[in-house]
């Protein structure tokens, strides 16, 4: 039987809390939202991509009504898209314009695909995707990070040759605030008592960056290398060339403005370029928008793709995605750590995910706040992420108690999603990469309907 929810869709929580709870998402969502930028390189901001993720959330509010507490930020799947766009270029100012082109594209395909379904309904989606197909997919969702959240915990340290990490150093530093982080975001949540057990990820961030912090004191004061577990390079930059206005409050490098600069290397064979690095990508997060819906549907126990709609929602995600990018540059995607925050703080208010759209926002122009959550070390982070995405696993498995494994349809429907997506399943096909979560969920659709098929035909 699911928990009911704290706050429901429309519930309003007070001011204060409302503030604090903002911050939790914001948290839960950061590290993943700036690490975009950060890969795809080329002058692009963590600052402008805050703010992009920020306009993009209130993007999809205004289209789904305020009615689905999801918010949006920076999506991976396009990193290889974003890349293209830049190397294709003669510029980088011509790169800036075509990532804002290429988000224009992706956005288009959610559009068309938002008016068929318009035309035609979701029946065709839940008979494509039963629980046994969407159930192992939205695991794999959690699965496929597993690793990603693992390697935070040990801050990237060594491995041997059978993919052990060697525990020596500051590994065992990081792994130390990690364990903090983890079992004071659990205990919080599983013991606290009223706003403690509401704001677990906050309490459990403050206590493993206070416990990084000592050992970094520590490692300042004896001179141990291995005990400096924060990065103080974000505040001391702040200052680098004194004390001015930027100090504390800075404007975004958004990518708009670099994009103008391009116009005039623009030629018609590089919009080719952009198309087809992005148009395919964009069907492939189609699946994941689908698969994240279901999963938050289950979770507050209302049918997301009814109400408000999934022709709502695409739209929503669509738009917001290239509102996303014209100013950092990035597509956005629906976060499933901002999912999985929602099922374990129970607070699924849509008012709190747009307060911290909001906060997003605001906080992109203040220098020091960035600053901060740019020296939240990896290994804290890790130690959220185990939650979070262990969530997400456990959400998407409990969507198949009631699916009959004894019949081996099921079964083999299931095993394939499951062993194809942990497997990491991804292909490149040219400037495309099918993603491993994708192309589980492609190979457990074939294997339902053939399996089915062959059933109905015998009886």
């Amino acid at each position: 039987m699911e928990k009911k929810l704290v706050y429901d869709i429309k519930d309003r929580p007070k001011f204060g809390q409302l503030l604090v709870f903002a911050v939790q998402q914001l948290l839960a969502i950061m590290a993943a939202t700036i690490a975009v930028p950060a890969i795809v390189g080329n002058g692009m901001t963590a600052s402008a991509a805050m703010f992009g993720a920020g306009v993009g959330t209130i993007v999809y509010q205004l289209f789904t009504k305020f009615r689905s507490p999801v918010f949006l930020g920076s999506s991976f799947a396009f990193i290889g898209s974003m890349t293209a766009a830049f190397a294709g270029a003669a510029t980088a100012s011509l790169g800036y314009l075509g990532i804002i082109i290429g988000a224009f594209f992706a956005g288009l395909v959610y559009v068309v695909i938002a008016l068929i379904v318009k035309l035609v309904g979701v029946n065709w989606i839940n008979k494509l995707m039963p629980a046994v197909v969407i159930g192992p997919t939205v695991a794999i969702i959690g699965l496929s990070l597993a690793g990603a959240a693992i390697k935070d915990v040990f801050s990237y340290g060594p491995q041997d040759g059978n993919g052990s990490f060697i525990m020596s150093g500051n590994i065992w530093v990081s792994f130390i605030c990690a364990v903090v982080t983890f079992f004071v975001v659990v205990l919080c949540s599983t013991y606290g008592k009223k706003m403690v057990k509401l704001i677990p990820f906050i309490i459990g961030i403050l206590a493993g960056y206070v416990v990084g912090l000592i050992f970094t004191l520590i490692g300042n004061f004896t001179g141990i290398e291995a005990l400096k577990i924060i990065d103080f390079t974000p505040f001391t930059n702040l200052v680098a060339e004194g004390v001015t206005l930027s100090t504390f409050v800075a404007v975004p490098e958004f990518s708009f403005i670099n994009a103008i600069k391009g116009i005039g290397d623009f030629k018609l064979s590089y919009l080719a370029t952009v198309a087809v690095a992005y148009v395919p990508v964009a069907f492939v997060v189609f699946a994941e928008h689908i698969a994240d819906h279901k999963n938050l549907s289950t979770i507050i126990g209302k049918d997301l793709l009814n109400e408000p709609g999934l022709h709502r929602t695409l739209l929503g995600d669509g738009v917001g995605s290239i509102a996303g990018a014209i100013f950092g540059g990035c597509p956005n995607t629906t976060y499933g750590e901002s999912v999985g925050c929602v099922a374990i703080t129970r607070n699924a208010s849509v008012a709190t995910i747009t307060t911290t759209a909001i906060m997003a926002i605001l906080i992109s122009f203040i220098s020091p706040f960035v600053a901060f959550l740019d020296s939240i070390p990896g290994c804290v982070m890790g130690g959220v992420c185990i939650t979070l995405y262990g969530f997400i696993a456990v959400s998407g498995l409990k969507m198949i108690q009631k699916v009959d494994l004894e019949d081996n349809a099921n079964l083999f429907t299931v095993s394939v999603i499951l062993i194809a997506g942990i497997g990491g399943m991804a292909m490149k096909i040219g400037q495309v990469t099918i993603t491993s979560i994708a192309g589980a969920l492609v190979l457990g659709i074939i294997t339902n309907i053939i399996l089915h098929a062959k059933k109905k035909a015998n009886k």
